[in-house]
């Protein structure tokens, strides 16, 4: 099964949305799915070193970067790069592609699956 999460808040924005989220993919990859992410909006800020978590909360950047290495792709929208997230401007980390609304909508095209937040 191929599942698309895409993801537009703001990963700490004060819920744990984008954390559950996360921690489902884990289980989803360990079921053998595969899975992709697109980040857009605000949720840029999950692709950047320069996104620190606030106190108390788990490292989002991080638990991207470990479903990464287990293979997961990972694009992030080009236009919100400068317009999105707390640290519009900043670079996306290793392991992401920066993408267009079309790779989007083909991503979406070959999902069996598409969960957005």
């Amino acid at each position: 099964m191929k599942i698309l999460f895409v993801f537009n808040r703001n990963p700490y924005d004060g819920t744990d949305v984008t954390w559950n989220n996360l921690r489902l993919i884990e289980k989803l990859l360990d079921l053998k799915a595969e899975v992709k992410i697109f980040l857009m909006n605000d949720a840029v800020d999950l692709a950047r070193d320069a996104a620190n978590p606030p106190e108390g909360y788990f490292d989002l950047g991080k638990m991207l970067k470990d479903l990464i290495a287990r293979g997961v792709s990972v694009k992030v929208c080009g236009t919100c790069k400068a317009r999105c997230g707390i640290y519009k401007g900043e670079p996306y980390f290793a392991g992401t592609q920066e993408a267009k609304m079309t790779e989007l909508a083909e991503w979406i095209k070959e999902s069996d699956k598409i969960i957005q937040n």
